[in-house]
């Protein structure tokens, strides 16, 4: 059951030729999520064969270009390829004003449904729960505005030892009340323990995005102790006026962020195009939080199970 998120767009608000704007794609148990979508995303999900019909679910941070003008163009795409399964879309109320003008405009009959969900810009609001996973929206501090998401798993069932089955001749219900963690109770008074006939399962994984945002520590609250964290990171320290007048973070803050959340693991990426090199960025985060990667294009993290 993977949990792995891949990076198809590193840079900040002009892509470059080995960087493209922002995307991810979560693979969740074979489900993906695709959060944010700059420019060339759908290129960017060929290139590295992320399956257009695996993706049902898109969330969209905010409406600055370089995290949804590649949506125009995915959504075309779906539509050509003979998409009918509906598709979930999260993101700000005007965006789903936006769409109807632009396809309003072209004419264009889309052949499957778009099921809008408009974020909450105060508080931290549940988007979707499934049987695996709950994802959650919070607020931002950027210059307009702007959400992070966090993907949780949700806590498995304990697993059966292969032999208990046969061993004990167990019913449904009762292998349902072990997997639950309850002992049985049987009618002859015999007590079947659960830490006895199963397996404690994985630790549910988690993962969280913080998109464009200042310096914001009401955030840490949201995003405590997951398995992997992306922060923006658009400038060095040295520029921490220009990053606090753009609504974005330094290398230094996400790391700040990241250490007092106490993540297990950082990735830094939206970077400005006047850094030639991510290098100096990595090693600023890297001097705080040492577990701290630098988001490039086609890179994978896998969270593995513990």
């Amino acid at each position: 059951m993977r949990f792995s998120l891949t990076i198809l767009g590193s840079s900040s608000a002009l892509p470059k030729p080995d960087r493209f704007t922002t995307a991810h794609v979560l693979n969740a148990h074979e489900r993906f999520y695709l959060i944010d979508c700059g420019e060339g995303t759908q290129i960017q999900l060929r290139r590295y064969k992320i399956r257009f019909s695996k993706i049902h679910h898109i969330f969209i941070s905010h409406l600055h270009g370089d995290h949804f003008f590649g949506l125009f163009g995915l959504l075309s795409s779906f539509n050509l390829m003979g998409r009918k399964v509906p598709l979930n879309l999260y993101g700000p109320e005007k965006l789903k004003n936006i769409l109807d003008a632009v396809y309003g405009n072209m004419g264009e009959k889309m052949n499957y449904s778009i099921n809008f969900s408009p974020l909450n810009w105060q508080d931290k609001q549940l988007l979707l729960e499934t049987e695996k996973i709950s994802v959650y929206s919070f607020p931002l501090d950027h210059k307009i505005q702007s959400c992070g998401f966090l993907f949780k798993e949700k806590k498995q069932a304990r697993n059966l030892i292969k032999t208990a089955k046969e061993d004990y001749d167990l019913g449904i219900k009762e292998i349902i009340q072990l997997k639950n963690g309850e002992d049985v109770k049987r009618d002859t008074g015999d007590i079947l323990s659960y830490k006895l006939l199963t397996n404690k399962s994985f630790t549910p994984r988690s993962y969280a995005y913080v998109s464009d945002t200042r310096y914001y520590e009401p955030l840490v609250d949201h995003i405590r102790d997951v398995d992997l964290l992306y922060h923006e990171a658009t400038y060095l320290e040295e520029m921490s006026s220009q990053a606090q007048l753009t609504g974005h973070s330094t290398s230094m803050e996400a790391a700040r962020i990241a250490k007092m959340a106490k993540v297990k693991k950082l990735v830094i990426g939206h970077f400005s195009t006047r850094y030639k090199s991510t290098a100096p960025l990595l090693e600023e985060a890297q001097n705080i939080f040492p577990n701290t990667f630098a988001a490039a294009d086609g890179m994978s993290f896998d969270v593995e199970k513990y």
